[in-house]
């Protein structure tokens, strides 16, 4: 167990498709004391009627339905954190926009980031590993290039190309709270 996640705060793990964000966060949270696996792609599919996924048209009902899923996984991390569960967010985190929203409904808990950045061709190809029906049928080249613009200075950037999910695991237990943190505690008096 490792005790300094173990306290009121939470860590997201973005990434691409296929970067390894379920398989990590899983990792990490059966190595807490009490932790709870927040998913967007478990909060998605709660939209029965009218759902428009994250990359299709209309864009602008895409965009709302993705703050949406921000709002319902803050909210979990909230519920779960108030009930003594480390939060542990799987989402993918497109631009800062997304990140600022989310940072402003965890407040005031402390937030790690650790965004897990494979190479494109390591992605690829754990896309295609993956079984059917997980796949992405899509490209995510320009969302890897996006993300990097936006996150390799926020947080974690974190190259996983040649780790396995174990291996990325243990580093991010070791190093996220000095190399993660992207929203400090803030007290009640604003200090």
């Amino acid at each position: 167990m490792f005790s300094h996640f173990d306290n009121a705060g939470c860590l997201i793990l973005s990434g691409t498709p296929a970067a390894g964000k379920s398989t990590v966060a899983r990792l990490l949270c059966e190595r807490m004391t009490r932790s709870a696996h927040v998913k967007g792609d478990d909060v998605s599919p709660m939209i029965v009627s009218g759902g428009v996924a994250v990359n299709a048209e209309p864009r602008a009902e895409a965009e709302r339905q993705l703050l949406l899923r921000a709002h319902n996984i803050c909210a979990l991390a909230n519920n779960f954190s108030e009930f003594g569960f480390y939060p542990v967010l799987d989402h993918v985190l497109p631009n800062r926009g997304v990140l600022n929203l989310m940072l402003s409904l965890l407040r005031p808990r402390p937030v790690l980031l650790v965004t897990l950045a494979p190479s494109i061709e390591v992605a690829t190809q754990r896309n295609a590993d993956r079984q059917a029906q997980e796949r992405v049928h899509y490209g995510f080249a320009e969302l890897r290039a996006e993300m990097k613009a936006e996150f390799a200075d926020c947080g974690w950037y974190f190259d996983t190309s040649e780790l396995s999910a174990e291996e990325t695991a243990d580093a991010i237990q070791r190093e996220a709270s000095t190399r993660a943190l992207v929203a400090p505690r803030v007290s009640r008096y604003g200090a």
